[in-house]
């Protein structure tokens, strides 16, 4: 079989060409090799709630801006170009396979081989996996409007020219406005899993656009967006936020001031190693450093989480921020991230 096998290849007669597609039982080998491959691996995958709308919100902006293009979308077609892939990727609104929750995490995960399902930039993020799997259980029962919604959120693309159009590199879906997360001059974020950077430190918003460029600062949703970033567009990007007017977390009415988290953002907690948050994040700290007062809880609770389970330490804040996290417990977390959500923020620069 093996000789077999070498002269086939050796002699040119299978024909490579995506155009022509498989013989039938190589299409079958592979689709049932595939199938049982993902099952295997999956099942040392447990998956959390998925029902979340912030997760679900968070898990379409991704999807729309780097998964549409192949898959399609309710009211976006596949693109002619992903068709004439070997296989052609399947339309996930109409035509996605019955997969389990830990199995799409693991295919979103990893990619499937000799299909061009690339695997996800930073394999650690499990909480960003994670949102695209929600996402796409929910895929299936969408229509135009819903998916619009979701995947757009309060984004409403500008029409162009017919200058512009011609002229200028454009996407009339938006697929990588920055504001489709993270909000623009009159709307904040639409998931409460990403950063509010209206107002946010100018140097701090470059460093950290910079270190998602870099790879250094690891997500698979921003490092791509980043590293498409010329200098100069980086630099502009990160003064149309710095001066935006500061926004408060939509919900930050449910968030409240408590003890433990007032002092551990003021007094910190000398007895277990923590330091005061305040001298850095308050409003007189560095520029280099986030300001965190009207924040999104759950965006800090995550990251919080993250440092504490030893990602992003390659950066030069998370080289500070991974020991002091990792000292906090999960009621701490919650704790001073809900005081933090709770406060009202300022202008960095304005004067007490």
């Amino acid at each position: 079989m093996a000789a077999a096998l070498f002269l086939l290849a050796w002699s040119g007669i299978y024909n490579v060409a995506a155009s022509t597609g498989h013989w039938a039982v190589v299409d079958w080998f592979l689709a049932f090799g595939m199938r049982n491959s993902v099952d295997l691996r999956a099942n040392a995958i447990t998956a959390p709630v998925l029902d979340r709308p912030d997760l679900i919100r968070l898990g379409a902006a991704h999807f729309h801006g780097g998964c549409a293009f192949c898959h399609g979308a309710p009211g976006v077609p596949v693109s002619p170009i992903a068709r004439q892939m070997l296989p052609s990727p399947p339309h996930l609104a109409t035509s996605m396979r019955t997969w389990t929750d830990e199995e799409l995490f693991w295919i979103v995960q990893h990619g499937i081989k000799y299909t061009g399902m690339p695997g996800w930039v930073a394999l650690e993020r499990a909480d960003e996996i994670w949102a695209v799997v929600a996402f796409l259980k929910r895929l299936p029962v969408m229509d135009a409007n819903s998916y619009r919604e979701l995947a757009l959120g309060r984004v409403e693309p500008a029409s162009q020219s017919g200058e512009a159009l011609a002229t200028v590199d454009s996407n009339p879906q938006d697929a990588s406005a920055c504001a489709r997360c993270h909000g623009a001059a009159d709307s904040g974020p639409a998931s409460a899993l990403v950063p509010i950077l209206h107002g946010q430190p100018e140097p701090f918003l470059i460093a950290a656009l910079e270190e998602y460029a870099q790879g250094s600062r690891r997500s698979g949703i921003m490092q791509p967006l980043a590293a498409d970033l010329g200098a100069h567009d980086l630099q502009r990007l990160a003064a149309y936020y710095a001066k935006l007017s500061p926004r408060r977390s939509d919900n930050s009415a449910h968030s409240s001031t408590n003890e433990r988290g007032r002092r551990l953002a003021t007094e910190g907690d000398p007895v277990n190693g923590i330091p005061a948050c305040e001298p850095c994040h308050g409003r007189s700290g560095l520029a280099r450093y986030p300001r965190l007062a009207g924040q999104n809880a759950a965006y800090m609770e995550a990251q919080l989480g993250l440092w504490a389970a030893g990602h992003h330490t390659s950066t030069a804040g998370g080289a500070i921020m991974g020991p002091i996290a990792q000292r906090l417990s999960e009621a701490d977390i919650k704790a001073v991230s809900a005081y933090f959500a709770a406060q009202a923020p300022e202008q960095v620069g304005a004067k007490p």
